[in-house]
């Protein structure tokens, strides 16, 4: 239930914080009458990554066991990648996010159709968080036994909105940037899970059968049906006795990225402490 409601927390917060600034910017220009043209394009992005979302899991569905199993593989591999993507890209790119959409939005108001440009802005926004989500909640799900998994991404949601409200009326001061930098270490302790996972269906639907020697075994003192073990295993990926395949993945995956994203944090710390009073970064 944490993994999915952290996703959707952090992906919520991202599409609330641009469409903050769109209505900020709409507000302050004294534009607040093409507001409904923000929330069309909220709906839409927001029907087509349900829609995306019901289309895979019901094809999935119907595959037979080894199927299912390289599917879970495939959707579990875009999954990191997106993930791995989207820590980096926040990182980078969040400090100047208010200029270049204000500077969009001031460039689809001088064209004719104002209000296509506008739907359009918000949909792609949008719709981009919303994808992505699809293929990380449909690799948790495939890769958890926890049934509460989609409550705790309905309550992200949730509290993302309510955030992002509370943000946009200046009612809540949030670090964004430490807020960011906490749940992008999170982010990428998650997507070594999965990708670890993702070895392991591979191996089930019989396109990997290399290095799978037992690492070691703890299914004696922490196995996976005990609370912590399930805990474990729902956050990060844990398996009591993982192939060293899936022990070689897991741990290069994190020295690589954990490495950069650090590294990266120590150079972009002084502009990190400025974009926190707005902007994460």
């Amino acid at each position: 239930m944490l993994v999915p409601f952290l996703i959707m927390l952090r992906e919520g917060l991202e599409a609330a914080l641009i469409v903050g600034i769109i209505a900020s910017y709409l507000r302050h220009t004294g534009r607040g009458a093409w507001m409904p043209a923000v929330w069309i394009g909220i709906f839409l992005a927001a029907a087509l990554a349900l829609a995306t979302g019901a289309g895979l899991q019901f094809a999935s569905a119907a595959f037979p066991q080894r199927q299912q199993e390289l599917f879970e593989a495939f959707v579990g591999l875009i999954a990191v990648g997106v993930l791995t993507w989207m820590v980096f890209w926040m990182r980078r790119a969040a400090r100047n996010m208010r200029r270049t959409l204000t500077g969009a939005l001031e460039d689809a108001f001088t064209g004719r159709r104002h209000t296509l440009a506008l739907i359009g802005m918000v949909f792609l926004a949008v719709a981009r968080e919303g994808l992505e989500s699809v293929f990380f909640l449909l690799a948790v799900f495939q890769q958890s036994t926890d049934r509460s998994a989609p409550l705790g991404a309905l309550l992200g949601i949730v509290t993302s909105v309510a955030v992002g409200l509370a943000l946009y009326r200046g009612s809540l001061r949030l670090d964004l940037a430490h807020f960011f930098r906490l749940t992008g270490v999170f982010m990428l302790l998650v997507a070594a899970g999965l990708l670890a996972g993702s070895v392991r269906a591979l191996h089930e639907a019989g396109w990997w059968n290399h290095a799978q020697q037992r690492v070691f075994d703890l299914n004696e003192w922490l196995p996976l049906d005990s609370p912590l073990g399930a805990i474990l295993s729902g956050i990060l990926g844990y398996q009591p006795a993982p192939t060293l395949g899936e022990a070689v993945v897991y741990g290069g995956y994190l020295l690589v990225t954990l490495g950069i994203f650090f590294q990266r944090a120590r150079r972009s710390s002084p502009a990190a402490h400025r974009a926190s009073h707005g902007e994460p970064s």
